[in-house]
């Protein structure tokens, strides 16, 4: 099957800096879409970016010019560099990744076991 480990939360001051990681393993054939969602205490979880299998990103507008999603294919990896964090940035932040393994021909999508991450001062 497939393990998505994250790492890279934790607590860290307005205005700093975090980086998100997101190691997928197992029998993978191929990676499609890669992307970040955020699940803050009370409400639904929303998507924070995705990257494309061409590296092509995409942001939500609350995330623009501060966060940048990256990959290496090599490595089977999703990371999310995380600047200028707010308060409102506070959330459970978890990996999705989109993958078709060497035993099917269908793609089905993964969640990884999410990361705390707070921002407070």
């Amino acid at each position: 099957q497939v393990q998505l480990v994250e790492s890279g939360g934790g607590l860290v001051q307005p205005g700093g800096s975090l980086r998100l990681s997101c190691a997928a393993s197992g029998s993978i054939f191929r990676i499609d879409t890669m992307a970040w969602y955020r699940q803050a205490p009370g409400k639904q979880r929303d998507l924070v970016a995705r990257i494309l299998s061409d590296g092509s990103p995409n942001y939500v507008d609350a995330v623009k010019g501060r966060f940048t999603i990256s990959r290496d294919n090599a490595k089977n990896t999703v990371y999310l560099q995380m600047n200028s964090l707010k308060p409102e940035d506070t959330a459970v932040y978890y990996c999705n990744v989109r993958l078709r393994l060497t035993s099917t021909l269908r793609y089905d999508t993964y969640w990884g076991q999410g990361t705390q991450v707070t921002v407070s001062s």
